[in-house]
């Protein structure tokens, strides 16, 4: 094979995936437009923790700490 054919053969491979990308891309964008428009996001209520919840939370967390720290120290 020579370099020409080779070269040539490059080129219409190209030609061929040029085509079919602008085909795709043509099919995608005349789906878009047929799609309904997003509903917009809703918006979440912030989730209000009392302070005693919160203090029972940290408590939990700091005993949860304690223990794996003991748990560590045993263990070194």
């Amino acid at each position: 094979m020579t370099i020409e054919s080779i070269l040539a053969e490059i080129d219409a491979e190209i030609a061929r995936l040029t085509q079919a990308r602008q085909l795709l891309a043509a099919a995608g964008s005349k789906k878009s437009t047929v799609t309904r428009a997003a509903k917009p996001a809703r918006k979440r209520k912030a989730r209000v923790l009392s302070a005693e919840a919160r203090k029972r939370i940290a408590d939990a967390q700091r005993r949860r700490w304690a223990a794996q720290k003991s748990k560590a120290k045993k263990e070194a």
